[in-house]
This record gives structure tokens, sequence and C-alpha cells, in this order.
């Protein structure tokens, strides 16, 4: 158990780099907004220095930003899933704050896309090991599991002030690009993190019930236990039935490994349900 909370801290904290990565290196520079709460510190940062001539850094205003929700995912999202999130905030205002900003490139299209590819990846490997980056995050995680829709969506429709305030008090060309820096985003978050796609697991076991129990304190499915026999050893065994969503199959693959193992397991892409599934 230590050595998995452990794997997730790093890959929080790797997420928070590359999303610092993705502003100071490319987006920052070439005057490109980033997704979500990142982004939005970024757009309040050059309004407070352009038009208020007050130096207010992303890091610390995306700092700031991140304190009311942080109380919205205690409440919604869980304390293990804000905790983390914390932990990103910390990490990804030091590395702002601490890295320069540099300009790598003069053109403003290959500055879009790399910042988005890194900050979509260091916002979709955290969301898939059960982590997140903060702000937007957990607004879209909180939507994306009452609706059960993509979460990269809810980025996007979530990131149309940003493009609009953008194209307003800047360049309309600024809008653009910002658009297109959430566009890749949006793809390569959806690539890594797909919560709302259903896989089926059977699993052949000798410890059903031990399994059964591990699976319903992590999380709530359906689960059916039908009597199984081996081919070729006669052994009596038992396959476990369950459709689960592929977010929740890092926990899933975590937990049969700590109990049983030995067990086999056919992991098959869902293409549909029909009958109750929890979204929640």
């Amino acid at each position: 158990m230590f050595l998995v909370e452990a794997k997730r801290i790093v890959i929080v904290i790797f997420g928070a780099i590359l999303n610092a990565l993705s502003l100071n290196f490319f987006l920052i520079s070439a005057n490109v907004y980033a997704s979500g709460f990142t982004g939005a510190a970024q757009l309040l940062s050059s309004i407070f220095q352009d038009f208020l001539s007050i130096g207010l850094s992303t890091g610390i205003i995306l700092f700031i930003l991140n304190i009311p929700v942080v109380v919205l995912g205690w409440m919604k999202v869980g304390k293990g899933f804000t905790i983390y999130s914390v932990i990103s905030v910390i990490v990804a205002t030091f590395f702002l704050e601490v890295l320069p900003v540099v300009q790598l490139s003069e053109d403003i299209i290959l500055n879009a896309v790399f910042g988005g590819v890194l900050g979509g990846a260091g916002v979709g490997i955290t969301l898939k090991h059960g982590a997140s980056t903060g702000g937007m995050d957990i607004v879209a995680m909180v939507l994306s599991r009452m609706k059960d829709k993509p979460i990269g969506t809810y980025f996007l429709i979530l990131n149309a002030v940003i493009i609009a305030l953008a194209g307003i008090l800047y360049e309309p060309e600024n809008a653009l690009y910002t658009l297109l820096t959430l566009y890749v985003t949006t793809r390569v978050i959806d690539a890594i993190h797909t919560r709302h796609e259903k896989v089926t697991a059977m699993i052949i076991t000798h410890k059903a019930e031990e399994l059964q129990q591990a699976i319903h304190d992590t999380m709530v499915r359906g689960i059916t236990i039908l009597p199984a026999k081996g081919a070729y050893t006669r052994d009596d065994k038992n396959m476990m039935y369950l459709v689960v969503t592929r977010y929740e199959l890092y926990d899933l693959e975590r937990i049969i490994g700590e109990v049983d193992p030995n067990a086999f397991t056919n992991i098959v892409q869902t293409t549909g349900i029909f009958g109750f599934f929890r979204r929640d």
C-alpha cells in the first residue's frame, strides 16, 4: 500500500512539473493561454501587469484560485483526491516560481502545440492514477461523474471564457492560438484518461470472497460470481464478472495483485451496457 501511494505522489509531482514546463518554456512567452485554472492564472497575471501595473506571478495566482476548489474537492470528490491536488498545486507553484520563463521557439504554433501536449500529458497521467492537478480538474471531474462523459469535453466547454477574454483583451490571434492549445490539451487528456470508457473484467480465482470484499472496499460495482473448473487441473474455482471504467481499472489491478497474484484476469472492451451502472 505504501509503495502504491508513493508511486502516486511521484506521478502527481511529475505531472505538476510537466505543467510548469508547459507554461514557462512554451505558453507564457508566446502569450498563449493554457487550460483550466492555469490559463486563468496566466490571463489574470497578464491583466494585473498590463492594465493595473501590479506584478503578480502566474504561480501565486494559481495557488489563490485553487483555495475554494480544494473545499469543493474535499466535499464532492474525496479527501485523498483533494490531498493529491494540494500537493500538485504546491509543486506546480514552486516550479513556476523557480524555473525561468524562456522562449525555446519564436513559432507561435509550435509553442501552442507543444505547450498543449505537455500540459495535457501532465493532467492526463495525474488523473489516470486517481489524483488531480487541482483547479479545473476537480470541477471537470465532478461534472464527468454526474454526466458520464469524457472529462476533456468539460475542459473545452469551461475554457470558453479564457478564449473569449484572450481575444477581447489582447489580439484576436491569441484567442485562436489559445483554442489550438486547449484542443491539443483535451485530446491528450482524453487519450490518457479514459474514465468514461467501460471494460469487462473476468477474474478466475480461488479467493473470490476475499477479492469481492477488497473490491467493494474500494469501489461500488456489482459483481457476479460463477462456479468454474479448470479443464486441465480439474480444480474448482470461481469466475468473477464485473464491469468497471478504465479509470477504476488501475485500482482493480492493484487489488488483484495484492489479494490473489495467481488469479487469471481477462479484460475486454465493453462497447455498451444496458441497465443500472453507477456513475459516481
